[in-house]
C-alpha cells in the first residue's frame, strides 16, 4: 500500500482527496500547511505527495524546492495542485521539480488517474548512472558532467537529457518525452518541450553529443 501525504489547507478539498484515494488502496496522510507536512516529513517518508501551490505559510513552489534540496525527499514524486491555470504558473511548478499538476477544480476520477500514472513512471526508475560519449549523468546526485566538468541543469533539463541520453539512437516522439517528462501531452504548449530543448542544445555545445530534429516526428541524440 502506497504511503500519500496531501498537503491542502482547504478542508473540503483536503477530505475530498484524502476519501477518494483511500476508497482506491491507497494509505494517506493530510496536513493543511507545509510545518506539520514537514514534520511528518521527517519522521516517515510517502511514496508521493500530493501538494497545494498555496498554502497559509509557504509558497508550495518553495515547498517543492526544498523536498528538492533535501537527499532524503528529493526523489520523491509530486503532484502540484493549484487554481492557476496560465502556461507560467504550470512551467514555473514543473521546472521546479513537480511531476504533474492539476488545476482547480477537477474530477476525482482525474486525480486518481494522475496518482497512479505517476506511481507508475517513478516506480521502475533504476537507472543510477548513464554514460553516453563523454557526458556522465548521475540520478543520486542529480549531477552531469561534461568531459569531466560539471554542469548546471534545471530539474526538467536533467530528465529530458537522461530520457534522451538512455534511449541514444532511437527517435523519440514529442509526445512521448512530454508524457515521460512532464506526465502530460501539455496539448497546445508544446513550444515548452521546444524552449528545454533549445538549452539543452546549448549546455551540450562542448559534448560530442548532439540532440537532431526529426522534422514532423519528434528528437534523438547521437
Amino acid at each position: 500500500m502506497s504511503l500519500i501525504y496531501i498537503v491542502e489547507d482547504d478542508l473540503n478539498i483536503r477530505e475530498i482527496e484524502t476519501i477518494a484515494l483511500r476508497n482506491s488502496g491507497f494509505e494517506i496522510k493530510a496536513f493543511e500547511n507545509s510545518e506539520s507536512f514537514f514534520n511528518e516529513t521527517a519522521a516517515a517518508v510517502p511514496e508521493l505527495i500530493i501538494l497545494d501551490i498555496m498554502l497559509p505559510d509557504a509558497d508550495g513552489t518553495e515547498v517543492l524546492s526544498r523536498l528538492r534540496n533535501n537527499y532524503t525527499t528529493k526523489k520523491i514524486p509530486v503532484i502540484m495542485v493549484t487554481a492557476k491555470t496560465s502556461e507560467i504558473d504550470k512551467v514555473k511548478a514543473l521546472d521546479s521539480g513537480a511531476d504533474d499538476y492539476i488545476t482547480k477544480p477537477f474530477g476525482v476520477m482525474e486525480l486518481i488517474s494522475r496518482v497512479k500514472a505517476v506511481l507508475r513512471r517513478t516506480s521502475g526508475n533504476s537507472e543510477k548512472t548513464v554514460i553516453y560519449r563523454d557526458i556522465i549523468l548521475d540520478t543520486d546526485k542529480h549531477s552531469v558532467s561534461i568531459k569531466g566538468v560539471n554542469c548546471d541543469f534545471t530539474f526538467k533539463e536533467f530528465e529530458l537529457l537522461k530520457i534522451l541520453l538512455m534511449n541514444a539512437g532511437i527517435v523519440l516522439k514529442r509526445d512521448v518525452l512530454m508524457e515521460k517528462v512532464w506526465g502530460t501531452d501539455f496539448t497546445g504548449e508544446s513550444r515548452t518541450l521546444d524552449m528545454h530543448i533549445k538549452t539543452l542544445r546549448q549546455k551540450l555545445k562542448e559534448s560530442e553529443a548532439v540532440i537532431k530534429t526529426v522534422r514532423n516526428v519528434g528528437y534523438t541524440i547521437e
